[in-house]
């Protein structure tokens, strides 16, 4: 059976530098009716893993530390018998919200399979130091990218906060990202979906910006 992705919504907080903000993450399954791997376990375990239903959960996958996107991943790993992973970057936020409990590493170029398809990280730092996406060439025509906070339709994630960085998250976009093939579906972890064509002929525009 092919592979195919499933989404969640779930809502709760984000807390850094001491502010706190009310938000909506985009939940990924990718799988088939045997086995799935969640991207990004955020706010609500329950309900995550209620949308994994009876099939067997290979792994937890974190595009990034920042506490709305890995707040229910223990919970959620717990309930399904399976690891979290996290870019080692990361563990400083990570600690924050979960200091006992290691999360596994993953790192540029690890693969992940699942229900026969393969999902790649791309070390994509600039929202944060261990940022990652995940492409998935083999799900749609022309293949999927989980670009967690890393890229959004209208530009970059935000990067005015502690460990983040602009002009490094522009780089990752120009040099990991819009080499992609155009038509590939990028399903990001807050809001709407986009793909690599409609966001690449805005990167001047960004640099422009400056923030």
């Amino acid at each position: 059976m092919t592979a195919r992705i499933e989404g969640i919504v779930t809502a709760g907080t984000f807390s850094l530098d001491g502010q706190d903000f009310d938000v909506e993450n985009n939940v990924w399954l990718v799988g088939d009716d045997d086995e799935v791997v969640v991207v990004d376990a955020a706010h609500d375990a329950a309900a995550i893993l209620a949308a994994v239903g009876g099939r067997r959960l290979v792994a937890v996958l974190s595009t990034h530390g920042h506490n709305d996107h890995i707040d229910a991943a223990v919970d959620v790993a717990n309930g399904g018998g399976a690891p979290v992973h996290l870019h080692a970057d990361d563990r400083m936020l990570w600690d924050a919200v979960h200091p006992g409990r290691r999360p596994l590493p993953l790192a540029d170029g690890d693969r992940f399979e699942v229900a026969g398809t393969a999902l790649t990280v791309l070390h994509t730092p600039g929202h944060s130091p261990g940022a990652v996406c995940l492409h998935a060439p083999g799900i749609g025509e022309h293949g999927t990218l989980f670009s967690g906070d890393t890229l959004f339709r209208g530009g970059p994630g935000a990067t005015g906060r502690s460990f983040s960085s602009f002009p490094l998250i522009l780089e990752s976009i120009r040099t990991r990202l819009l080499s992609l093939p155009g038509g590939t579906r990028v399903l990001t972890g807050h809001g709407g979906s986009t793909t690599i064509g409609d966001e690449a002929g805005d990167y001047d525009a960004w640099v422009a910006r400056g923030h």
